[in-house]
């Protein structure tokens, strides 16, 4: 069995889980997420607690378990507090702004770019040059952070581009005559 799988997954107040046949649902205060199942893991809830054992001694049976438990433990987590990604853009007249359930971002093309958030992903722009994404999913919101980054991605010369809030981009030493 995984390392992972052996320790249970706590569940908030305010947090339900139900097993069903072939899926778990998580509620919680900021919304459902539901997650298939494998017939290579049980799932049992006992009080506030998940845990997770392996049906059969198989080599996948026991890698599943450890990425079940990890996927359903952010179920919990992104019902209860949420994730959020930080983007910032570095470069002359580079700008977002929220309109609606669209990004609109100014990255220096010669049109603009407007982004269509998916759902369940929100976005704030606490200043033009940053955007913060929110949702329950932890999974959505970090393909969201990286659709947005792919337009622009941060280049080695002068760093410009889109870039998350936490990467360091290793500027390189320009050509020598």
């Amino acid at each position: 069995m995984s390392r992972i799988a052996k320790y249970p997954v706590e569940l908030p107040k305010g947090v339900e889980a139900t097993i069903s046949a072939g899926q778990i649902v998580v509620k919680g205060p900021l919304g459902t997420l539901t997650q298939e199942l494998s017939g290579d893991v049980h799932v049992r809830q006992e009080d506030n607690q998940l845990t997770f054992t392996v049906a059969n001694d198989s080599r996948h049976a026991k890698a599943m378990s450890g990425t079940l438990r990890s996927l359903v433990n952010n179920m919990v987590t992104g019902v209860s507090q949420g994730f959020e990604r930080r983007l910032n853009l570095v470069g002359v007249g580079f700008r977002a702004q929220v309109q609606g359930d669209a990004l609109k971002l100014q990255l220096g093309f010669s049109h603009d770019i407007v982004h269509k958030l998916p759902a369940g992903v929100k976005a704030e722009c606490p200043s033009q040059t940053e955007i913060v994404l929110k949702g329950a999913n932890k999974q959505v919101v970090g393909e969201a952070a990286a659709k947005i980054r792919a337009y622009r991605k941060p280049e080695p010369y002068k760093g410009k581009g889109v870039r998350y809030a936490d990467e360091r981009v290793i500027l390189k030493e320009t050509k020598k005559k």
